[in-house]
């Protein structure tokens, strides 16, 4: 039996796992293509890649993914530790610098002794998992060759959908005559508040958004070219299954000129600065890098064409002149289908030296599949000094379904998320990290959403 476990993968779930199995005392091969080949979404050669938002999403405990963070906190999560330590301002939110998190995650891996980074493709499983554990974590970007060979493990057809990057803009070029600094309903004028006092009150707030304006007749104008702009052919993918957390905007408009505006560009809670009254529509600006040079556009995934992203885009007021340092693009995302292939640790029910985690197996999210590498590193390690400690009366290893697991309670954010993956369901698709997938509080039903939410994470992180 190999005295390492493999991963292959070194994305967010691939480092998270490398580091837990470690951190026990067992040693890793992590294997990963970058910078031999690359997907067509990933451009950096660093582990642990940040390709769509540079959002983990807020931090409060009333939100899934909040709560989702803070019980890896309590649980030594490498990835998430770093989250924190590369942060830039989000308000509410976790937001990191892109660059300086994948090189922080990549240093960490590799000064760490028992991890040995091997920089290649990997096209076939069964090497790793005839004498040997495995943990794939390819991420939603997998391999032509390697899907293929997933799929005659599993014996299942790979499903897939689509998801989209937002573009990304420099700062300088952004017109400050129209745009302001913002987060939501903290520049909002106050009934009793003249427009002087409420100039004068926000006069230089810099906060963590950057705000851009619309008139009804600007909304409209942009939005007819929108919906009528060029898409990037797609060409070798026939299925178009669009998964509704990441829907392209262009996409999102089709369903009603008012969409938009109770959705991504919605303008509640701030006022015009050059009015003082609310926009008709707003679009909002997240910073991407901790020097708050780059910002992305927020909720504006797209697959339109370079130049027509250009165009389109640069009809918002504010972002005349601006200066795109990265195009929205769309990919193919792979998923398994976790509910009859995975148990509640991630590991593949056929055999018992495989496991999954990541986004491959169908849970949507940087933290979510951080989480889901944490869960399939610790049961993989368990399972290893499991199978060292099996030997038969001829000194052989044992690795035939001999196995100890340990499942997180339903009653966290970690263990709600790998029990939805693994419980049958024939319209299984991606789950990001909310309340619903959690069991609900016995007793009196609470209405307030806030105070409901906060009992349950409270609960959360005691059984945490």
């Amino acid at each position: 039996m190999k005295d390492y476990i493999t991963i292959i993968g070194g994305g967010l779930a691939g480092c998270e796992a490398a580091y837990q199995i470690a951190k026990r005392g067992i040693k890793v091969k992590l294997y990963e293509m970058k910078p031999i080949k690359f997907s067509p979404a990933h451009t950096n050669k660093n582990l642990g890649e940040i390709v769509c938002s540079n959002s983990f999403k807020s931090n409060l405990l009333t939100n899934a993914c909040g709560l989702l963070k803070e019980e890896l906190r309590m649980l030594d999560s490498l990835l998430i530790k770093i989250a924190d330590d590369t942060n830039v301002p989000a308000g509410q939110a976790l937001a990191v610098d892109r660059e300086m998190f994948s090189q922080r995650v990549t240093d960490e891996i590799k000064k760490n002794n028992l991890i040995e980074i091997v920089n290649q493709e990997v096209t076939s499983i069964e090497e790793f998992s005839e004498d040997g554990i495995v943990i794939i974590a390819t991420g939603p970007l997998t391999s032509e060759k390697l899907s293929e060979n997933i799929r005659e493990l599993t014996g299942q057809d790979k499903l897939y959908f689509y998801d989209a990057a937002a573009p990304i803009v420099m700062k300088n070029s952004v017109d400050f005559n129209i745009a302001f600094y913002g987060n939501r309903y903290e520049q909002e004028k106050k009934k009793e508040e003249t427009l002087e006092h409420w100039k004068e009150r926000t006069k230089g707030q810099e906060k963590d958004y950057i705000n851009l304006p619309m008139s009804e007749e600007e909304y409209k104008k942009f939005y007819n070219e929108l919906i009528n702009a060029q898409v990037t052919d797609l060409h070798e993918f026939e299925k178009r299954e669009i998964f509704e957390g990441c829907m392209p905007i262009e996409i999102m408009a089709r369903r009603g000129i008012d969409t938009l505006r109770y959705g991504p560009l919605k303008p509640v809670g701030f006022d015009d600065p050059r009015t003082g009254k609310r926009p008709y529509a707003l679009v909002q600006l997240r910073q991407d890098d901790k020097q708050a040079n780059i910002y992305n556009m927020v909720g504006f995934q797209t697959n339109l064409k370079f130049g027509e992203q250009k165009r389109v885009f640069s009809m918002i007021p504010g972002l005349e002149n601006a200066e795109f340092v990265k195009y929205g693009v769309m990919h193919r995302n792979t998923y398994i289908n976790s509910t009859k292939l995975l148990d509640e640790t991630y590991c593949l029910k056929s055999n018992t030296n495989i496991f999954f985690a990541g986004q491959i197996t169908g849970v949507e999210g940087y933290v979510e599949s951080i989480s889901s590498g944490l869960v399939a590193g610790i049961n993989a390690t368990i399972n290893y000094k499991n199978l060292i400690n099996s030997k038969n009366r001829d000194n052989e290893y044992i690795t035939t379904n001999i196995r100890k697991d340990y499942k997180f309670s339903e009653y966290t954010v970690i263990g709600a998320l790998a029990k939805y993956i693994s419980t049958p369901n024939s319209n299984f698709q991606p789950m990001n990290a909310n309340f619903g997938i959690l069991p609900q509080l016995e007793g009196d039903k609470i209405k307030d959403k806030k105070i409901r939410y906060n009992k349950m994470a409270q609960r959360s992180l005691q059984n945490i």
